[in-house]
């Protein structure tokens, strides 16, 4: 397992890299999301002799920073730039993708932009538009204080009290710009143009999303299917790590 930093464009770009197989899997962690913070059960647990596990902390988030993590419009779409210079540059032109949340919103656009180096993608708890009864729940996320205990002391250690709630603050208000100026679309329009092999993993009782999320990509990503988990907490990747990993590996290493 090695992590270093790597300049791509203008920004110095962490990750953390496992493996030796033939197969790279580039993951996509959320809001204030480091790869190692969300990803670690994946990073250290999946299948290293067939894989080889590329986990990024987003410019802005972990320690991609400086600079600070800002939100403009095109932001997700310059995530997924970013995201894929970062693999071609490690000498990837064909790989499969993980996203979690903001994540996997990014890996539904590096899929559509760039559909001939993705093989497979699996995106969990994702969406791509923002449902009106979303704000409110987006709203109650964005504050820290509504963190679990455990996430929001690991977060302040990384973070401090004073960046997470300007970067949260940052992150509704472009959920609101979104909602407003194009009627919550934040990559549906793509979502036709993907056709790598899509799993699409929702959870039963998600708190921050509608079911019909889970539902509109299914409909509109030709090649997907959707696995329903039970779930208590929007974290369940890194809570539930067993389940999920034999779900991750299956899908990507059938053939």
């Amino acid at each position: 397992m090695k992590e270093q930093k790597i300049q791509i464009d203008d920004v110095n770009i962490n990750f953390i890299r496992n493996g030796t197989g033939d197969h790279p899997v580039l993951l996509l962690p959320g809001v204030l999301g480091a790869g190692w913070l969300i990803f670690a059960p994946q990073i250290e647990d999946l299948n290293t002799e067939k894989l080889t596990i590329v986990a990024w902390d987003p410019p802005g988030y972990g320690k991609s920073r400086p600079p600070d993590r800002t939100y403009p419009d095109n932001y997700y779409q310059r995530d997924a730039m970013w995201a894929h210079s970062l693999m071609k540059t490690l000498g990837y032109s064909k790989f499969s993708l993980v996203g979690c949340s903001d994540g996997g919103t990014t890996a539904l656009l590096l899929a559509a932009t760039y559909p001939e180096s993705i093989r497979k993608m699996i995106v969990v708890a994702t969406r791509s538009y923002i449902h009106p009864d979303e704000i409110n729940t987006q709203e109650d996320a964005a504050d820290i204080d509504n963190f679990p205990e455990d996430l929001r002391e690991l977060l302040v250690e990384i973070y401090g009290v004073d960046y997470i709630k300007q970067t949260l603050s940052k992150w509704f208000d472009a959920a609101l710009r979104f909602y407003n100026k194009q009627d919550g679309d934040l990559c549906k329009q793509a979502l036709p143009k993907i056709n790598c092999p899509t799993l699409i993993l929702h959870g039963s009782n998600d708190p921050l999303l509608v079911p019909d999320q889970a539902l509109d990509l299914k409909q509109n990503i030709i090649n997907s299917t959707i696995y329903i988990y039970e779930n208590d907490t929007p974290n369940d990747i890194s809570i539930h790590p067993e389940a999920f990993n034999k779900v991750i590996t299956e899908f990507l290493l059938e053939k």
